[in-house]
């Protein structure tokens, strides 16, 4: 008998009256029952973060940074649990699961730190003209408030982690929603932060199903946002409450572009291998994997081969097998939309080089090349291991390639050339771009977010906490400057 999980409710363990299933994507096995909260028990969370607002705020850093260290260290200590646990409910290779968890302490880690150093203020002379004189203004940033985080299933815990870090480093509540498919990582981590002394009611883990969102989205109690998500359903969000503040991570579809530069074999062998790793990481569920390259003509035709080869070369399979490298999609569904947007594809005249087959929730590791303007494949976010190769006369065409896309979250570019980095780094319309490699390198440290369809704010955890917080200045008189 498998046994139900508990959500968390105001810090503690709770169940509800109802439960669901969650299932491997890979095997169909069950991976275990998570109780389903009423809406009494939602109305208890979101009461109880609201009460602690003002408490929360004041908590000591230190007792906020000692909670965060706590988490990071816990997660290490039980990483191969949880490694285990995120592949089997998203079907992730667990080698890349691994990666994810680390990612999570490192989160985690840097949450501590940045909370030590949160609010400690800007001291401002006023004495600048004679109105001023004897006035001195500091600055300070408060919470916005209870923060309503939503999670998706391709990162289960790391994406989690950086909803729930930055609002504990600032003392904000947050009520965590998890991804229905993959909820049992995001409860994991509620069990390590019951062993903090954090306040009760200043966190909830809350296993609500999608349709029950729209009430927590528009509830007055809860003023910050934090989706990640698609841009359908982010934009929606954000138009039905726009007097909220919306942090919004939505999709991309990531072009590497190959300067004519970089063209010796090396070169080329590094290109190759990187774009087909993150090309198929996580079975192409990232919103940062290479879906698009955009090759210069002076080396395209000697590219595309290698490109060819290291796809074909991607292990597939069993994701618990450390061997694997790429395992199936989250469902059928998404594996089944993915094969009908490159049968789309090949019908309207792209040229299959690899791939290109569906088995269950799986699908193969994919490589198109001449592939029509107006298909969907062109335009939208594939999130499946699939992969587009085209060919441009010179950088400016490439950068205009790149930028001919609805979304813009992170480019990679790759080139030896110092002036070619800054003109990218002008031209191209996404939130970061990334010199030498693909554009699917993240450091949770750094500022991450995108352009255009690619959602508004940024993540990253001091760039979140200055998301969940607002600048208060406090004018002192009479002072002797």
């Amino acid at each position: 008998m498998t046994a139900t999980h508990a959500f968390w409710l105001a810090g503690r363990e709770a169940t509800g009256e109802t439960a669901f299933d969650v299932t491997s994507p890979w095997d169909g096995r069950l991976v275990g029952k998570v109780s389903v909260p009423t809406e009494a028990q939602v109305e208890e969370a979101v009461a109880a973060a609201h009460a602690v607002v003002d408490e929360f705020a004041a908590t000591p850093a230190h007792v906020r940074a000692a909670a965060l260290d706590h988490v990071s260290k816990r997660l290490v200590e039980r990483t191969e649990e949880i490694a285990q646990l995120i592949s089997a409910e998203n079907g992730k290779p667990v080698k890349w699961a691994r990666g994810e968890v680390g990612r999570a302490v490192s989160v985690f880690r840097w949450a501590a730190e940045e909370a030590r150093r949160f609010n400690s203020g800007e001291a401002q002379r006023l004495d600048t003209d004679a109105g001023g004189v004897g006035r001195l203004a500091l600055t300070r940033r408060i919470p916005k408030g209870v923060v309503l985080g939503i999670a998706p299933f391709n990162f289960p815990l790391n994406l989690s982690a950086h909803k729930v870090a930055p609002a504990i480093a600032v003392g904000a509540p947050i009520i965590l929603k998890p991804a229905p498919a993959t909820p049992i990582s995001s409860l994991i981590l509620g069990e390590i932060l019951a062993e903090t002394d954090l306040p009760a009611g200043s966190w909830s883990v809350l296993t609500v199903p999608n349709d029950r969102m729209p009430a927590l989205v528009q509830d007055e109690r809860l003023p910050v946002i934090s989706f990640t998500g698609s841009d359908k359903v982010g934009f929606a969000i954000q138009e039905s409450v726009p007097h909220k503040h919306c942090t919004l991570e939505l999709g991309g579809n990531a072009a590497a572009v190959v300067l004519g530069d970089w063209a010796s074999e090396a070169d080329l062998d590094w290109a190759a291998t990187r774009i087909a790793t993150f090309s198929n990481y996580q079975g192409g569920q990232s919103c940062i994997s290479v879906q698009r390259v955009i090759a210069d003509a002076a080396v395209y035709d000697r590219l595309l081969p290698k490109i060819v080869a290291a796809v074909e070369a991607q292990v597939t399979g069993d994701p618990t097998d450390d061997a694997t490298d790429v395992g199936p999609l989250v469902d059928e569904n998404a594996a089944k939309r993915v094969e009908s947007w490159v049968d789309e594809a090949v019908a309207a005249g792209a040229k299959l080089l690899a791939g290109g087959k569906r088995d269950g929730a799986s699908y193969a590791p994919t490589v198109l090349t001449e592939l029509p303007a107006d298909v969907t494949l062109a335009r939208a976010e594939v999130f499946g291991p699939v992969l587009t190769v085209a060919r441009v006369d010179g950088e400016a065409e490439a950068f205009a390639a790149v930028n001919d896309s609805d979304f813009g979250l992170q480019a990679g570019v790759f080139t030896h050339d110092l002036q070619a980095a800054f003109r990218a780094h002008r031209a191209l319309e996404v939130g970061g771009v990334i010199i030498g490699d693909v554009p699917s390198y993240r450091a949770d440290q750094m500022p991450y977010g995108g352009a255009k369809k690619s959602g508004v704010g940024r993540e990253g955890v001091k760039y979140a906490m200055d998301d969940y917080t607002y600048e208060r200045v406090l004018v002192l008189t009479g002072l002797a400057l």
